[in-house]
């Protein structure tokens, strides 16, 4: 029990307090002044409050700790999120480059113009944007990997709707002109080989002499199937010359080709060939230094060079 009483001896403010405690026959007493009382609650408030300051204090730091964790986690699926993602669209962009150069092939076997660099680059209904430098001391974090793949997508959207414009028009264009294409050589003659001695001048093999070559020489075994580039008819089968066993293709719209050196024929003049279609075997026959197939392509008369007519592979 907490008693106060007044020191008669002291000022009329001066009071001393006693505890008494009757746990026991005789009790005891303690008797404090105000001072020491007030510096008891003072010392017992301060501990109390620097108790609950560090144990406050630990409790935020495990908090914090624990949320970093949560959020290193997260960040680390997100992040890897972001670069499967990235990886899935570096693998789009590459079809959408091998669709460009089909793209390209195709408005050169259909006589239409390419379409501009600048244009095919920033694709339709965008404008290209410039990303700011990336210091060295800035981290990569996935805010930036969502933007960059953002840009990437936004590119690549307006890189397929471009080409998708594009094939529409080919396509147009070939529905309506399918007889003359029909008539264009654009079909490699033989499977494989080796590219040898090209359209143009050239030091000829037998007499060491500049000479121009009005065709494409391809390296192959005797024996090998000889293609028809596009529709056609047998306007030649047969020998001629330095040519040895030659075939000529009349394919209308001014277009002609020629196989020279071959070593069998499967036509026969006036016969009309499809695009594909097996014509002879390569050979060594007439002026040839070895096994190979010349081959030529002619325009209104004109030579052209056949590696212009090679928009893809035999056709068989």
């Amino acid at each position: 029990m907490l008693n106060r009483r007044k020191n008669k001896y002291s000022s009329i403010n001066d009071y001393r307090y006693s505890f008494i405690s009757y746990n026991d026959e005789n009790g005891s007493q303690w008797d404090f002044s105000k001072k020491q009382l007030l510096l008891v609650v003072f010392l017992c408030v301060s501990i109390v409050g620097t108790g609950l300051f560090f144990a406050t204090d630990y409790l935020t730091k495990i908090l914090y700790q624990t949320k970093l964790k949560s959020l290193k986690r997260d960040y680390g699926k997100i992040s890897l999120t972001l670069s499967k993602l990235q990886e899935q669209m570096d693998l789009l962009s590459t079809h959408v480059v091998n669709i460009e150069e089909k793209d390209r092939a195709l408005r050169t076997y259909a006589n239409m113009p390419q379409i501009d660099k600048d244009i095919r680059k920033l694709g339709v209904g965008g404008m290209e944007v410039v990303k700011p430098l990336k210091l060295d001391y800035q981290i990569s974090d996935p805010s930036e990997k969502l933007i960059d793949l953002e840009m990437n997508i936004d590119n690549l959207t307006r890189k397929v709707k471009l080409e998708l414009a594009s094939y529409s028009n080919i396509y147009n264009k070939v529905i309506k002109e399918s007889d003359r294409l029909k008539s264009i050589p654009s079909i490699r003659p033989v499977n494989g080989g080796y590219i040898n001695s090209g359209f143009g001048y050239r030091n000829d093999p037998f007499t060491s002499k500049p000479r121009f070559h009005y065709g494409q020489d391809i390296t192959v075994p005797s024996g090998t199937n000889i293609y028809a580039p596009a529709d056609g008819v047998v306007k030649y089968a047969a020998r001629q010359g330095g040519f040895g066993k030659v075939i000529k293709l009349d394919h209308g719209y001014g277009y002609r080709t020629i196989f020279a050196h071959l070593s069998k024929f499967y036509v026969k003049w006036g016969q009309k060939v499809k695009r594909g279609d097996l014509i002879g075997k390569s050979g060594n026959t007439g002026r040839s230094a070895g096994p190979h197939l010349h081959y030529e392509v002619h325009r209104n008369g004109v030579p052209q060079n056949p590696l212009d007519y090679f928009f893809s592979g035999y056709i068989k």
